[in-house]
């Protein structure tokens, strides 16, 4: 069991490999093992949860919904719920929706906060769901979750579903960029808490800018091999945005032991160490 004092790492980016999110993955299941050169095989919420806390750790884990423009439904969001409720000690749950669904949407995220305790919403994926976040159609959902103080992780930058296909798959790249789409929805919800995963290249230097200029908007170094960070994100993050910047790996796409490996011959100072890891996770979700 995992206590809160013991506490090494928050890794605030997994996607859970049960068999039901697999399977909502549809053709991207063997498109996205092609391309990252990993297999995804099935893992229990059970196993996910003792490999994270065999290594004190706790994990967000993510959910996506796109079946407007896939037609594939998501993973049941109960779910995750269930998963951090039976291992309060590693998880904190997400729940993923389909933007498109307006006001369901909204009643979806009301439904998993009220009977589950969610955290935030996400990851939404703009260029897999095939939306602008600036969008004014998509609003309510961005106030609702200022209302009930949950944070939301948006996708940002080259996004792995597709990649390498013709058209790839028909996603754009450009609904995935941070300024002006983040930025926008940051501004006009200053309460609202924001996580854009990634890096965001090619627009990198985008997205350290918005994080610097907007107080509610955090960095997540997910799904990138640290050594291969680019050198304006490892500045930034080890300065003038070091208090919003966020540990996560990406899981499965990336082991946390591989994340943290790679990170530790990175040139931070120790304190930016401290606060990436655990203690910018600690105060965003109030552990």
């Amino acid at each position: 069991m995992n206590r809160p004092d013991d506490l090494v790492a928050i890794d605030v980016h997994t996607h859970p490999q049960t068999e039901e999110f697999l399977a909502a993955m549809g053709g991207r299941h063997q498109q996205m093992s092609a391309h990252f050169g990993r297999e995804r095989p099935v893992v229990s919420f059970a196993e996910q949860a003792d490999q994270y806390r065999e290594q004190r750790m706790m994990a967000v884990i993510v959910n996506s919904d796109s079946e407007t423009t896939s037609g594939i439904p998501g993973a049941p969001n109960d779910l995750l719920g269930r998963a951090q409720a039976d291992h309060p000690d590693v998880f904190i749950a997400f729940a993923g929706i389909d933007p498109w669904k307006g006001e369901a949407a909204v009643a979806e995220i009301r439904r998993m906060h009220a009977e589950y305790g969610i955290k935030g919403v996400g990851e939404l994926n703009p260029s897999r769901q095939q939306f602008l976040a600036n969008d004014r159609r998509f609003y309510p959902i961005w106030e609702t979750c200022a209302e009930l103080g949950l944070v939301v992780m948006f996708h940002s930058g080259f996004p792995g579903a597709g990649a390498g296909t013709p058209g790839g798959g028909g996603y754009r790249l450009e609904n995935a960029r941070p300024v002006p789409y983040i930025d926008d929805v940051a501004a006009e919800f200053p309460e609202l808490k924001i996580i854009s995963a990634h890096p965001a290249w090619p627009w990198h230097l985008e997205n350290l800018a918005m994080v610097w200029h907007k107080s509610n908007v955090y960095l997540d170094l997910s799904g990138w091999a640290p050594k291969y960070l680019p050198p304006e994100v490892v500045r930034y993050a080890d300065s003038l945005i070091t208090d919003r910047v966020l540990f996560g790996s990406d899981w499965p796409v990336m082991t946390a032991e591989r994340w943290m490996g790679e990170f530790a011959e990175l040139p931070f100072k120790d304190e930016s160490r401290q606060k990436i890891l655990l203690e910018n996770a600690r105060t965003l979700f109030g552990i």
